[in-house]
Order: C-alpha cells, then sequence, then structure tokens
C-alpha cells in the first residue's frame, strides 16, 4: 500500500529529499531510508539497476565531479555518447528555475529516465535548487504510486505519460496537482493538446536536446492551440538561410547550435516550431513538412485513428522524387481502411497533403527517452 492506495503491478517509488545542507538530507526508497553520507560514500544497497543509476548519478554530482557523458535519443540519427560538463547542467538547472520562480524546498517529480537527459537534469534541479524529489521508476502511469494529498511544484513527463495519465480518474486528478508542467520528448498532438489545455495548471512544450543540455525553450500550452516557444534567460535565437533554427546558449555544449528545426522567428527569444528539415519531403519540387502534415491529420482525422501513433514519411518516386505516405502503429488493418483514410484524407486536406499511400506496422520502435525513433521504423518497413 502507498498513501492508502495499492500497487497495480510493479510501480517502486523514490523519495528523494535534498535539505538546504546537503549533511542534513535524506534518501528514501522504498522502506530504505539513506542519509546524505551514506550516499556520499556510495553506502546504499542494489535495489535495481535504475536505482543504482539515479543514486549513482547523484553521488557524482555531490562529490563534485565536472563533467559527464550523456546518451543522445537516437530520434534523427545514430545514438551518441557526448560530454557534458557540470557547469552546463547548473546553467540549465538555474535558467529553468528562473522562468518558473522555483522557491527552495520546491516539491518535485521525476518519472523519466534518468540514463537520459531529461530524467538526470531532473536530479540536477533538485539538488541545485534544494527541493524534494520523488523518483518513480519510469511507467506509462507515474502517478498511479501517488495519494491525492500529494501536490507537485514541478514535474517532467513525456506525452505518452500525460494521455496515459488523463486516462486513469485517478491520475487525472493527480495531473491537477502540479503547479508547473513540463512536456518533452516529442510534440504534442492536437487532440492530447487540447484536453491539456483544459487542466488548471501550468503546462508547457519543451523545445530542446541532449546538445542544449536539456529545454532551452518553452511553449505554454493554451486553450487557443498555438504554441510560441520562449527561450530561457540567458538564451538567444535567430535563423539561417533556410529558416534552420540556430541556438547561442550558455549551457549548450557549443554555444552557437545550427539545428535541423524549422522555424518562424517571431523575435530573438521567440519562435514557432515548423518542423525539421532532415524529415523534410520534396514531391515534384514543393517542400513538405512531415509535422505539419501530422498536425493536420491529428485534428481533422483523429477520431478514425483513435488515438493510434502515426507520422508522414517520404518514399522514392520516379516522376516525383518523394511522394506523401502515412504510417500507422496497427496490426490489423485490411485495404479497405486504408483506402477509406486517404479518402477522408482528400476531404479534409489540402491536396498537397494529402497522402498517396497509407502503410501499417505492428509496432513501432521507440528511442529510450521515450520518442518514436523514425528510421529505425521505417527500417522495419522494409520498402
Amino acid at each position: 500500500m502507498l498513501n492508502g492506495h495499492k500497487f497495480i503491478g510493479w510501480i517502486p517509488l523514490y523519495f528523494i529529499k535534498f535539505g538546504k545542507q546537503h549533511a542534513m538530507s535524506k534518501i528514501f526508497v522504498g522502506n530504505h531510508i539513506f542519509t546524505f553520507d551514506q550516499i556520499h560514500i556510495g553506502d546504499w544497497p542494489s535495489l535495481s539497476a535504475y536505482i543504482d543509476e539515479a543514486l549513482g548519478f547523484c553521488r557524482e554530482w555531490l562529490l563534485g565531479t565536472d563533467y559527464f557523458w550523456l546518451q543522445t535519443s537516437g530520434s534523427t540519427g545514430i545514438p551518441k555518447k557526448i560530454k557534458v560538463h557540470r557547469e552546463q547542467m547548473t546553467i540549465s538547472a538555474n535558467a529553468t528555475r528562473n522562468f518558473f520562480k522555483i522557491q527552495e524546498e520546491a516539491d518535485l517529480l521525476c518519472c523519466l529516465n534518468t540514463q537520459m537527459i531529461g530524467g538526470k537534469m531532473m536530479l540536477v534541479r533538485a539538488m541545485e535548487w534544494k527541493s524534494n524529489l520523488y523518483l518513480v521508476e519510469p511507467t506509462s502511469d507515474p502517478l498511479a504510486a501517488f495519494g491525492m494529498s500529494q501536490p507537485f511544484d514541478f514535474a517532467a513527463m513525456v506525452p505518452f505519460q500525460v494521455e496515459t495519465s488523463l486516462d486513469n480518474s485517478h491520475s487525472s486528478q493527480m495531473l491537477t496537482h502540479i503547479k508547473n508542467l513540463i512536456i518533452g520528448g516529442a510534440p504534442i498532438k492536437n487532440d492530447l493538446m487540447a484536453r491539456v489545455a483544459k487542466l488548471p495548471i501550468n503546462v508547457y512544450q519543451t523545445f530542446g536536446m541532449t546538445e542544449t543540455v536539456s529545454h532551452v525553450a518553452l511553449a505554454k500550452i493554451s486553450t487557443d492551440g498555438e504554441l510560441i516557444y520562449h527561450a530561457l534567460p540567458g538564451v538567444h535565437l535567430s535563423i539561417g538561410a533556410n529558416s534552420n533554427l540556430i541556438i547561442s546558449a550558455p549551457m549548450a555544449i557549443e554555444k552557437t547550435i545550427h539545428t535541423n528545426d524549422i522555424v518562424s522567428l517571431i523575435n530573438d527569444h521567440s519562435f514557432k516550431w515548423k518542423g525539421r528539415s532532415d524529415f523534410t519531403i520534396n514531391s515534384g519540387g514543393i517542400k513538405i513538412q512531415p509535422e505539419e502534415v501530422e498536425k493536420t491529420i491529428s485534428k481533422e482525422l483523429g477520431e478514425y485513428l483513435q488515438g493510434k501513433r502515426f507520422f508522414i514519411f517520404g518514399e522514392k518516386n520516379e516522376n516525383f522524387g518523394q511522394i506523401i505516405c502515412l504510417l500507422v502503429e496497427d496490426a490489423s488493418v485490411s485495404d479497405r481502411q486504408s483506402e477509406f483514410l486517404i479518402q477522408k484524407m482528400k476531404e479534409k486536406m489540402s491536396r498537397y497533403q494529402v497522402p498517396k499511400k497509407v502503410f501499417f506496422l505492428n509496432s513501432f520502435e521507440i528511442t529510450a527517452s521515450g520518442k518514436i525513433n523514425r528510421p529505425a521504423t521505417l527500417e522495419k518497413l522494409s520498402l
């Protein structure tokens, strides 16, 4: 039992508290309680690989380790390890604290993979902000482990976790107890955004990557459905010749990063995100952003896809160079369903956006950070 609620499956809860002085801190792991001194010398039993990694990172941080090796997600290319200095992570944590005006001894929730930048930065924020951190091993419904009386000042989730939480009455109520929620890892679908916008809390979509040491810009989700990203304090933005975003940030691996993200720049601190240049489809000389087509499909045909995951890609074509195709995560389909979807898209979408083919796969490949791994998924399709 946990706060009067029975566990459904194995969802271990870990409570890490960092007080104003680290020496007074305690770490609660289920029924285990560890002092800061124990963590400092590495004195804890091996409870799981996840706990060992998380507490091991905390120990290295508290020992003053200067740099860490982080794994990129691999959602757009081959995963790689990059070296991140402590100062960069500290700058990132401080910028987020200033953006949200987080006070000391705040209650934080981390339910992300702590091997990736999103999860690791939650650990850093807790230590740097002198906050209480509730650490839940990543699951699709992390809030199921908590009682209704538990509020959070700050939490981070991926879209799938938010969607699952909204579908669970208990977890949906728990979401309303989060003062500031950031959602990252992948763009939020229109139908999910509409549901999130109704929550009586501050919810933001993040923009960032491992190379920028977590997010560098945030877009507040509201009922108008338009996402405008605002840079964190100290971050400046510009665009290149092809409307690709250029980021100048003190927390980034390189002080100036030329991204593959196509944006509409509002000023040097804000923008609207349109898509990625490495996903751009060139069909008969017309350049199409898959992300914009996906947004339209989500808005106009969400009821027909019934919450299924999908994405747009370009298939090679002798006449047009590429043609637009839709890939849906679904095992049991027929040619009739494919034809039906194409007909509905023709009725509701611009002719330049309508996919010429619809493909189905039993399951998509997912990265460690929860994103759809498009290259790996397309390899399974074997066109």
